[in-house]
């Protein structure tokens, strides 16, 4: 951790609860250090700000970073993507952080959000490759400046025909939006079918990833432009 890095205020995090599992250095190998890194972040100034509730850090790894890192798997090597919806940097950040390869639009429309994330990415030396923009995602600022994408990540943000709606347009035809689901993907594509269809999304399906780094798995809807 740098000197520009705030430690987590006292009580908000222990150690062994920023300590990453095995499994991230044995994956990421020298990018776990960024991963790491963030982690601190979110569980120090990212729950002091309300981006991330006190009780979330206690399984900050599973649920939010190895849960967002996953999609990665999804995405082929030195592919620019846009994470709509952005939050506290969950998931295009993380995925930035074990991914030297990827180009990374953090679009989210709250200062205070846009204010941590453009701390967290100066600090941790990605400002090459990661841009922090505020705006919200049906914004034609935003699609002017972050158009003709490969693939739009979404976690948490919105229903499924919402999600297609503000990130199509984001995407080059042939680009994927990929939004971390759950459970409730199956039940989400049969309710939006008649939507997608008007909208000529091709729906690839319903993927598990990164079985390997959480259980449950990720659960990815994706959806092409066509």
């Amino acid at each position: 951790m740098t000197g520009s890095e705030p430690p987590a205020p006292a009580g908000l995090a222990s150690a062994a609860e920023l300590a990453p599992p095995e499994i991230v250095l044995r994956r990421f190998g020298p990018a776990a250090d960024l991963l790491v890194r963030y982690a601190g972040w979110l569980a120090g100034p990212g729950t002091v700000r309300g981006l991330l509730g006190p009780r979330e850090v206690s399984r900050l790894w599973d649920r939010h970073l190895l849960n967002s890192v996953a999609v990665a798997e999804l995405v082929p090597p030195h592919a620019r993507l846009v994470d709509i919806g952005s939050g506290a940097g969950l998931p295009g950040l993380a995925m930035a952080c074990v991914r030297p390869d990827l180009t990374v639009d953090l679009v989210e429309s709250l200062l205070r959000r846009t204010d941590f994330l453009t701390e967290v990415v100066t600090a941790l030396d990605l400002t090459d490759r990661v841009r922090v923009i505020r705006g919200r995602a049906e914004d034609t600022s935003v699609r002017n400046t972050v158009g003709s994408a490969q693939f739009v990540t979404a976690r948490a943000v919105a229903p499924l025909d919402r999600l297609v709606r503000w990130s199509f347009p984001l995407l080059r035809p042939g680009g994927s939006l990929l939004a971390v689901k759950g459970a409730s993907a199956e039940d989400e594509l049969a309710e939006h079918q008649q939507f997608l269809t008007r909208m000529r999304a091709e729906v690839i399906g319903v993927i598990e990833c990164g079985a390997e780094l959480v259980d449950p798995p990720t659960r990815v809807v994706q959806l092409v432009r066509r």
